[in-house]
């Protein structure tokens, strides 16, 4: 009996033949039945259904493996959840991946799809299609191991900033044996589907198998209209959740989420609701101090001071979680130079971060603003002359600065700081000298230092009061510093990071002692965000508190702020402390340590925004969506809780006019160029 084919009359005798000359022996097929089955045959032995089974394997070994991996934080009652969402977005992510193969066999004629060329093209496409996969999957293990998240918007921007990500990888890990492993088990898989790929090139084409090949080309990107990465929720359980996603789709899903529009996703508010709230919150932008007499602002003078001090030296540590040091409860001793110096000045006990990148830190600590949805606004179009703290003091006649150990290009460091008023000093500035070592992310930290110290001589040569923001990078994998400084070898974990870089701050500290400008400095000592926001929950409390030291021999008083407090409070409070004007220009507010303060801190991810007071974090999520959780006060552990519908009003009217007035430009400054006021009129 003949099948009617595209290429032609095919017997059962021939496709009999055909079988035994490219298959395993096995006893004959009964006619009627293999007639039968010659379409499903004929689909299921192609190349594209070949790389689908190879694909699929890879994606569920992967959440396999990190699921066992990661066995402590979710038990079996989250793997039915884990493994039947997450094969929807597998075959998601198939559906996108295999659309090009899949069009390429619907329409190519038997006569190529037969020839040598084709069979090795193809053999070569799946090896190097394969090796991605395995590449892919090996990169969500130590991805997962660094941030316990399947790829996100952290991922994204490391496909952006290749020079310093592939030079850490390379520092980091054995990447030339894990890169011959993964080509040598892609050749491996190939040669083991050597007879199916000798079948896929022999098996003819009926027009019903070409016509389905490329329904399923059309078909399957349409899937990725369907799907969502919101859909990575509903466990209960915030590990659960990611297993259960695809890495692939994650990675695509975060590249065009990184800028979230708050009006279009999230719960809003009409616009003078939200300014009411704001104002019967006392907040600076809402409600601005009243002038006296003399036209100077009415502000409190911080309880902690005995003197107002000339300079600032704000310092950000990079991943530098309060957990880390001894006056936080650590018995480590991984600290022992900011625990001496804690003991001498004011430390901040619940001083939460506002997200978990740098980019976020420094945006909380200059721009004083409730972290916006998607990407921080340092890294965003138009964040130049914003009413940053660089812009604030560099018009009240300080010469402002930002230092940075690394390339500040990096995450838009160098415009953003550059463009509002803040003179940039970085890795390229540094004399070769005085480089004592630099790894991928930039010189050690100590050499930061020296030439910060240098930069603050200079500035002070002339009595010019001055504003110097330090970022970090040594607490950063592959966590390399100097031989010699401390007591734990290079590379040292995140144990020996973290003391070299306490190490590194309490030498600069030494050397500004000797420097005149020091008994009239008040250090700042903070971090940019914790080194983990692994939890349970999506948003865990735990993970965003901080550190913070106020340091000033004869300025600031020996004791503790108990209050919760956010990582925006900063310019505002620095802003008091120097009695210099502009806090109205902040969504924070000044910490004075004297009159009680209505306790709040604002927390995020790149796109759930929350905002924790009265024991509650409300977390506003796109699509419009609400959560609360209790969080318990001693161990910041969080349950699900009714929504407080006066929380998720404030919540609302934070975020919103927080990102409203980033869009419209009411973030930006007023002043024309150089209206710098005379340093005269700053109290020193």
């Amino acid at each position: 009996m003949p099948l009617n084919t595209s290429a032609g009359s095919v017997t059962f005798d021939d496709l009999e033949q055909r079988r035994h000359m490219t298959m395993t022996h096995s006893p004959p097929l009964d006619r009627g039945f293999a007639e039968r089955l010659l379409p499903l045959r004929s689909l299921l032995l192609t190349y594209p259904t070949i790389l689908a089974a190879c694909a699929l394997a890879i994606f569920v070994a992967t959440r396999l493996g990190l699921s066992i991996y990661s066995s402590r934080e979710i038990g079996l009652s989250d793997m039915p959840f884990v493994l039947v969402r997450g094969l929807w977005f597998d075959l998601v992510t198939l559906g996108a991946l295999l659309s090009p193969f899949l069009l390429v066999n619907a329409v190519l004629p038997d006569r190529l799809r037969r020839s040598r060329i084709f069979a090795w093209l193809s053999r070569v496409t799946v090896w190097l299609v394969v090796a991605l996969l395995l590449f892919s999957a090996v990169g969500e293990f130590l991805f997962w191991e660094e941030f316990s998240v399947r790829y996100n918007f952290i991922a994204v921007d490391y496909l952006v900033y290749t020079q310093e990500v592939i030079a850490n990888i390379f520092e980091s890990y054995p990447v030339t044996p894990l890169l011959i492993s993964i080509a040598g088990t892609a050749a491996v898989i190939v040669w083991c589907l050597r007879h199916w790929f000798r079948a896929a090139e022999t098996m003819p084409y009926s027009a019903r198998t070409r016509l389905t090949l490329l329904a399923l080309a059309v078909v399957g990107p349409m899937l990725s209209l369907v799907a969502g990465i919101d859909q990575m929720r509903g466990s209960g359980n915030a590990y659960a959740d990611e297993l259960s996603g695809n890495g692939l789709f994650s990675l695509v899903s975060a590249f065009f989420l990184n800028e979230l529009d708050y009006d279009r996703f999230y719960a809003t508010l009409p616009d003078e609701q939200a300014t009411e709230i704001l104002a019967g919150l006392g907040m600076p932008r809402a409600t601005p101090k009243p002038a006296d007499s003399d036209g100077q602002h009415e502000a409190e003078f911080p309880a902690y001071l005995t003197r107002r001090p000339k300079n600032v030296v704000l310092i950000t540590v990079e991943s530098l979680s309060a957990e880390f040091l001894g006056s936080y409860g650590n018995a480590k001793g991984l600290t022992p130079n900011l625990d001496r110096i804690a003991s001498q000045g004011l430390v901040f006990d619940r001083l939460f971060a506002t997200g978990t990148r740098t980019v976020r830190g420094l945006e909380a600590t200059s721009l004083g603003t409730p972290p916006v949805p998607g990407q921080a606004i340092v890294r965003r179009p138009k964040s130049d002359h914003l009413t940053t703290l660089g812009e604030i003091l560099h018009h009240a006649g300080f010469a402002t600065t930002f230092v940075y150990g690394g390339n500040a290009y990096f995450d838009n460091m160098a415009a953003y700081f550059g463009g509002n008023d803040y003179t940039v000093l970085d890795r390229g500035d540094f004399p070769v000298e005085t480089v004592a070592f630099e790894n991928a992310w930039g010189a050690a930290d100590e050499s930061l230092f020296d030439n910060a110290a240098k930069r603050l001589d200079d500035h002070t040569a002339d009595g010019t009061p001055f504003f110097m923001h330090i970022m970090t990078s040594s607490n950063h994998r592959p966590y390399t510093y100097p031989d010699g400084r401390i007591d734990i070898a290079s590379p040292g974990g995140r144990d020996g990071a973290v003391k070299y870089t306490d190490y590194a701050i309490g030498h600069f500290l030494e050397t500004a002692s000797t420097r005149p400008w020091f008994a009239d400095t008040l250090f700042m000592i903070t971090a940019d965000h914790c080194a983990s926001v692994a939890g349970k929950t999506e948003l865990p409390i735990g993970s965003y508190l901080i550190p913070m030291i106020f340091y000033a021999p004869g300025i600031v008083k020996p004791g503790r702020i108990t209050a919760i407090t956010s990582q925006i409070d900063i310019p505002p409070t620095l802003l008091r402390v120097l009695d210099a004007p502009g806090e109205e220009m902040f969504f924070g507010r000044a910490i004075t340590g004297g009159t009680p303060i209505d306790e709040r801190a604002f927390v995020s991810n790149y796109q759930s925004l929350g905002y924790l007071k009265n024991g509650l974090l409300t977390v506003l999520r796109p699509k419009g969506l609400v959560e609360s959780f209790a969080i318990d006060p001693a161990t910041l552990a969080s349950r699900p809780a009714p929504i407080d519908k006066r929380l998720r009003d404030e919540a609302i009217a934070y975020y919103q006019t927080a990102s409203r007035s980033f869009k419209t430009g009411a973030l930006r400054a007023a002043w024309p160029e150089g209206d710098v006021r005379a340093k005269t009129e700053i109290e020193q």
